[in-house]
């Protein structure tokens, strides 16, 4: 499995990774590394922001499940974005691939 694309209609630009069974290392560390801190100046990388655990780390906000089908986006900003597994599949809503 490899990082996927996700993105309303419109614009399609989030890096993302669909929770399905067994993710690789190298997948969750590309989207963990992306999740920055918004408050700090430079916006250093979140560090553990996501994990095979299933537990994604909002910076600064908390702490969030992610459970199977569900998808893990981020923005270019390096802002988190959690999609569930139902609105990821209503087409009207999001655009993904896989």
């Amino acid at each position: 499995m490899a990082t996927a694309t996700l993105g309303t209609p419109a614009n399609n630009t989030l890096t993302a990774l669909p929770m399905t069974g067994a993710l690789a290392a190298a997948d969750i560390a590309a989207i963990a590394n992306a999740i920055l801190n918004d408050l700090v100046n430079g916006n250093p990388i979140w560090p553990g922001a996501f994990a095979q655990n299933g537990l994604l780390y909002v910076p600064n906000r908390g702490v969030l499940k992610v459970l199977p089908g569900d998808f893990v986006g981020v923005d270019t900003t390096g802002w988190p974005i959690l999609v569930s597994k139902a609105a990821a599949a209503t087409a009207a809503s999001w655009i993904h691939n896989p």
